[in-house]
């Protein structure tokens, strides 16, 4: 099989892998994740001009007609650059679940926005006692007329700081956990009855709890069918985690080139370190781990492409694999940089904190592979 990427996606990977290196220095990165919004504006408008805004959209809403893969090619750049404006997010997240909504009015309004950059947008779906169980839903989406009447809160809503607009996972039908009776709502963020409270999370990205109290929501803003958001969500579960892998093979191979660079100059008993056995044994399982890494999400991508009923597996088994192939690669660069892997002014311990929320979204590396257990029993 081959694994060469294509044209286009050489293409996008070198554009992201140009500005990275051009414009987007650690100490640049850290002065915006340390700002009021913690992204760039000039930074977004520039995702606009070069097209990365419209890679998975389709053409007739003036997308680029991408895919997963070609999201993983620029997904891998940004995680070397630790981009933090909100890629993920807005286009990936919000952008994605409108493209396989179904809704042609939200997606000729909304789409366009997304891909010249005027427009900010999440999806709120996480809630209090859910953890990673998306189907748990207690926010509530009554019927009136012609509306919803919308109630709960959502937290850890990335780019819920910024948003204008989110997608909200609300339940019209069913108990607490049912994946039948979730519906998604686009909710306008100015609307009467929203409320934010922003914070940080370690990797520096701006999220925000949601309030909802008695916000009435358009009919025309359900995406899908009614009681049926569950199957929009699980696709955007097992996509995105395929993206923020892709962002975290892109950190795991930075790591070590960092790391194997600072043997090479930190000097100890009159040689570099580089010259220690030991160390270069480390640095030797740390490569095998960025490479097992890699082969399991080119294994995912491949399920992806041949429409292979196995990919929800072969996800679950790569979200297992990120969170023990990340621990140990960033274990391992903070130890083999000392005492100056921890400080703040050095990127390494950036990175390693950016592996570890990406561990978190959608799932840790247990609740993975009882899923990938799960799956392999269901289908035996």
């Amino acid at each position: 099989m081959n694994f060469d990427y294509s044209e286009e996606q050489v293409m996008l990977r070198d554009s992201v892998q140009r500005f990275v290196q051009s414009q987007y220095e650690f100490e640049t990165r850290r002065s915006i994740a340390e700002s009021e919004t913690a992204m760039s504006a000039e930074n977004w408008a520039q995702f606009a001009e070069l097209g990365w805004l419209s890679i998975p959209f389709d053409e007739q809403y003036g997308g680029f007609g991408g895919d997963i893969q070609d999201i993983a090619a620029v997904m891998e750049e940004m995680g070397k650059g630790l981009v933090i404006e909100p890629f993920f997010a807005n286009v990936i997240l919000f952008g994605g679940l409108l493209q396989n909504s179904g809704n042609d009015a939200l997606k000729e309004k909304y789409i366009p926005q997304i891909i010249d950059g005027s427009l900010q947008g999440a999806y709120a779906f996480v809630e209090r006692q859910s953890r990673y169980q998306s189907a748990d839903v207690l926010t509530s989406a009554n019927k009136q007329g012609d509306n919803y009447v919308l109630n709960g809160t959502k937290t850890v809503v990335f780019n819920g700081a910024n948003a204008d607009v989110a997608v909200v996972s609300a339940r019209t039908s069913g108990g607490q956990s049912d994946e039948d009776g979730i519906s998604l709502l686009l909710v306008d963020l100015s609307s009467d009855g929203v409320s934010r409270q922003n914070y940080r999370l370690m990797d520096g990205q701006l999220v925000a709890n949601i309030e909802f109290k008695d916000v009435s929501v358009s009919a025309d803003n359900l995406l899908g069918a009614e009681g049926q958001g569950y199957v929009l969500m699980k696709a955007a579960e097992l996509q995105g985690s395929v993206a923020l892998a892709a962002e975290a093979l892109g950190i795991a191979g930075k790591l070590n080139e960092l790391t194997l660079d600072y043997t090479k100059t930190r000097e100890q008993f009159g040689t570099t370190i580089s010259t220690f056995q030991v160390l270069q044994h480390r640095m030797v399982d740390t490569f095998m781990e960025y490479e097992l890494l890699k082969s399991m999400l080119f294994r995912a991508l491949c399920s992806w492409a041949d429409g292979d009923d196995e990919f929800e597996l072969d996800v679950r088994a790569l979200k297992a694999k990120l969170a023990r192939s990340g621990k140990l690669i960033g274990d391992e660069a903070i130890q083999i940089h000392g005492g100056m892997g921890m400080t703040d002014e050095m990127s390494v311990g950036h990175y390693v904190k950016r592996l570890m929320t990406i561990n978190a979204i959608f799932g840790d590396g247990d609740y993975n592979q009882q899923q990938f257990v799960q799956l392999q029993d269901s289908a035996a």
